[in-house]
């Protein structure tokens, strides 16, 4: 049976979190109709054995495995490219995005009765983040906002549901998440955003420093300004991403059962 969404989870090292938000995705959503990737960024913790342990009781689970670090953005690539939906939800492996809201995105897209809206995107109306990071999120979508012209309050937010295709059909490099709606729009879709919850973390730690993200998100900015005014006639054929293969590969799971893990190569 064909499953009518996608849920991909980047992670790195979050093997405090990884059953939590598993057993949180499946509580949400309709048995058969979905699929949840996890897919690990080259942890170095038990983030991939926790997840090969959930196997035998979440028949919906895959599990991509990317043989080094490769960053969020990558990950999510992976999933995506691996997912077998026509549309897709992304979250943060860190729980602070809450499952509950992936049922609002979906009705705000269909609510929206428009085929353009290609892209749904969280906004964390009550961050639960420490002042100075609150501070730093502010700053940054202000001035994104100004430059780009996205109009959407919060493109930091891991929460999102977006077509497939359209996000296969963007250019790809590292941090893209964080402009998706700048890029969606590019490809003359419709962007919106949806109010959803925040939680504090409880396990693990943030994976971005203060000046590795100012220093990314200043290049990263210039860039996508550059893409932006750019961008080919709305009408113009797409040339489409190009292809990755996945192939399997077995894994040993700690029960010392054989289970299935997908190596993204």
């Amino acid at each position: 049976m064909a499953v009518e969404l996608s849920i991909v989870v980047p992670m790195h090292n979050e093997a405090g979190n990884v059953t939590r938000l598993a057993r949180e995705i499946v509580g949400v959503l309709p048995a058969g109709t979905f699929e949840l990737l996890l897919v690990d960024d080259g942890s170095t913790d038990e983030t991939l054995a926790e997840a090969l342990r959930l196997r035998p009781a979440i028949v919906e689970l895959r599990v991509l495995r990317l043989e080094v670090r490769l960053g969020q953005s990558a990950a999510i690539w992976a999933g995506v490219r691996a997912a077998r939906a026509p549309w897709v939800v992304t979250l943060d492996g860190d729980c602070q995005n809450d499952p509950r809201d992936i049922p609002e995105l979906i009705r705000a897209r269909t609510s929206a009765r428009d085929e353009r809206v290609r892209l749904v995107v969280g906004h964390r109306v009550a961050r639960r983040d420490t002042t100075w990071r609150r501070i730093q999120s502010g700053v940054a979508n202000a001035v994104r906002g100004r430059l780009l012209g996205d109009r959407i309050p919060d493109t930091g937010c891991g929460l999102k549901l977006f077509a497939r295709d359209t996000f296969l059909s963007v250019p790809r490099f590292d941090h893209m998440h964080r402009f998706l709606p700048a890029l969606f729009l590019r490809e003359g879709a419709r962007v919106i955003s949806v109010p959803v919850r925040h939680r504090p973390r409880t396990v693990g730690r943030s994976k971005y420093a203060m000046l590795e993200r100012l220093a990314a998100g200043i290049v990263d900015l210039a860039g996508v300004f550059w893409l932006a005014r750019r961008a080919w006639p709305k009408d113009a054929p797409r040339e489409l991403a190009e292809a990755c293969e996945f192939k399997l590969a077995e894994a040993g799971a700690p029960s010392r059962a054989s289970v299935s893990v997908e190596r993204a190569l």
